[in-house]
């Protein structure tokens, strides 16, 4: 089956009660049952929710794996996974990452002993050094967030498998559609829903997915056990969102590439990140693991400064300045102060994320209105 009807039908079934195409939402907290621990399935909101079950089903089916697990937000589903882990546990870490990931890793996780190292794998070689016996997880992102690096997924999996080392993906950035990080050896997969597979910017929603029977259980039941569930509202949303994943996707992609040329022709535009372009200095690995290249991008401006980021993205119209990413809108943000800004400086700067950075969310509107915007601005 391929990714268009998979999105559209896989793990969702009409509803066997009434024949309602759409999932049901099922809004109840508790079950009734037959007799002590005699159930349908189901016994708590907390521990499962059947439209929760869909929704996992669909996502799992989405990225080729057995089980999936979903989580109240993309924190949320990080918070399980690292909660695999006990103190003297070591970590390694893509060098360039979501701001959010690097607060949850250093100012919560580190307190309970466990030990993270950062560094660039953009070449997957330069991870073997840090792997040692208390090497327990590596932490890749691809494309970065957001330099828009890529990780060779492949690689890096390989030497993990030489050691015994799980590896998970977050593979918010390019969703399903784009790469299925399983296929290519990780042992776990997590998406911020918030962003691709929701599209709608209307639900905070996380997933993690895996074909590993224990990690399954053992991340149910953080699920169960800490309780940062999503409502069987937020589920449907997610549902709803998948079922147009694939074309909104493609126009992401469209468009995307559009809006990158438009600014690395621009005489203004210092350069621009962007995986699809040959110049890309990995963008033959991206050529092998992504299907396209999406609609994420960041550029900066010949002058550098922040005063002349800043001013620009004041001048958008069409482009909302906001957090997140993944929308139908298309988005603008400057990470420096937004989405990265738990980050110190310095080691942000390490990474070519700067202060003067930009980074677009290209939506799915016509890509001559985009342009016109960001021309207008940028003159």
């Amino acid at each position: 089956m391929k990714i268009g009807t998979k999105a559209i039908h896989a793990g969702v079934e009409p509803d066997p009660g009434t024949g309602a195409i759409m999932t049901p939402i099922f809004q109840t907290s508790t079950y009734v049952q037959k007799a002590p621990g005699v159930h349908a399935g189901y016994a708590y909101g907390r521990t499962s929710n059947p439209t929760r079950t869909a929704l996992q089903a669909s996502i799992a089916a989405l990225e080729n794996a057995k089980y999936g697990i979903c989580f109240s937000s993309g924190m949320a589903a990080i918070d399980a996974i690292l909660k695999l882990l006990v103190p003297g546990d070591e970590v390694i870490a893509s060098n360039d990452l979501y701001g959010g990931s690097y607060r949850l890793f250093i100012q919560v996780f580190e307190r309970y002993g466990i030990k993270f190292h950062f560094e660039n794998m953009q070449v997957a070689e330069n991870i073997r050094p840090l792997i040692n016996e208390n090497t327990k997880l590596i932490w890749v992102e691809t494309p970065t967030n957001p330099m828009l690096n890529i990780v060779d997924i492949d690689a890096v999996c390989s030497i993990a498998k030489e050691k015994g080392v799980k590896v998970c993906v977050d593979n918010t950035f390019a969703s399903p559609y784009l790469q299925n990080p399983l296929d290519l050896g990780a042992d776990m997969v997590m998406h911020s829903a918030t962003k691709y597979l929701g599209g709608h910017s209307d639900t905070v929603h996380g997933a993690v997915v895996t074909s590993d029977e224990a990690l399954r259980e053992q991340l149910a039941f953080h699920q169960k056990a800490s309780g940062a569930v999503p409502g069987p509202q937020d589920c449907f949303l997610i549902l709803r969102g998948i079922k147009t994943l694939h074309v909104r996707m493609q126009r992401h992609c469209e468009n995307g590439r559009a809006i990158a040329e438009f600014l690395r022709d621009h005489d203004r535009v210092a350069g621009v990140n962007w995986p699809g372009f040959e110049s890309h200095p990995n963008h033959e690995i991206a050529k092998v693991q992504m299907r396209d290249y999406g609609g994420m991008m960041s550029f900066s401006l010949k002058d550098d400064t922040l005063d002349s980021a800043v001013d620009l993205m004041s001048k958008t119209k069409l482009f909302a300045l906001a957090e997140s990413l993944g929308g139908v809108e298309s988005l603008i943000g400057h990470p420096a102060s937004m989405t990265h800004a738990s980050i110190p400086k310095e080691e942000r700067e390490k990474t070519g994320l700067v202060d003067s950075l930009i980074r677009l969310s290209v939506g799915i509107e016509d890509a001559e209105d985009l342009i016109a915007d960001l021309k207008a601005a940028l003159s």
